[in-house]
């Protein structure tokens, strides 16, 4: 068990440090990021509820797609008016679009709402384009 844990945890590490691929234009290229403070880390989980190999981007044929990232976050506690620490907060958002379109470029952004988290979809023109249908967060 122990020797499986150890493959795939090195097989991640790997996928982390190897070059993203060629962007292909028969297919849409969504990047992913997490701008507001607290945000820690954005990783592509799913795309049509198929677990993906590489998190660190999506790449779509053109049409419908759902994508569902991870969301880590830091959330801040406190007591009395008074910031006393820092938790982290995961969760993961799933975002539907209907219109994805080949040689594309869209941007995924993922923001901490307090306790909660949001997602939101935007075109090469920052045109907002869709935003989460689902959330669900592990406290």
């Amino acid at each position: 068990m122990r020797q499986l844990l150890l493959v795939a945890s090195l097989a991640s590490l790997c996928a982390c440090s190897s070059p993203l691929p060629n962007v292909d234009p028969q297919q849409a290229w969504v990047d992913l990021a997490a701008p507001a403070p607290g945000g820690k880390l954005v990783m592509a989980e799913r795309l049509d509820q198929q677990r993906l190999p590489d998190g660190r981007y999506f790449q779509v044929t053109p049409g419908s797609h759902e994508l569902t990232v991870r969301f880590d976050f830091e959330i801040y506690s406190g007591g009395m008016g008074m910031m006393t620490g820092t938790s982290e907060r995961l969760c993961y958002l799933t975002v539907r679009y209907d219109h994805f379109q080949a040689g594309q470029r869209y941007r995924l952004e993922a923001r901490s709402l307090g306790f909660n988290a949001s997602a939101r979809l935007y075109d090469a023109q920052r045109q907002l384009v869709a935003e989460d249908r689902m959330v669900n967060c592990v406290p």
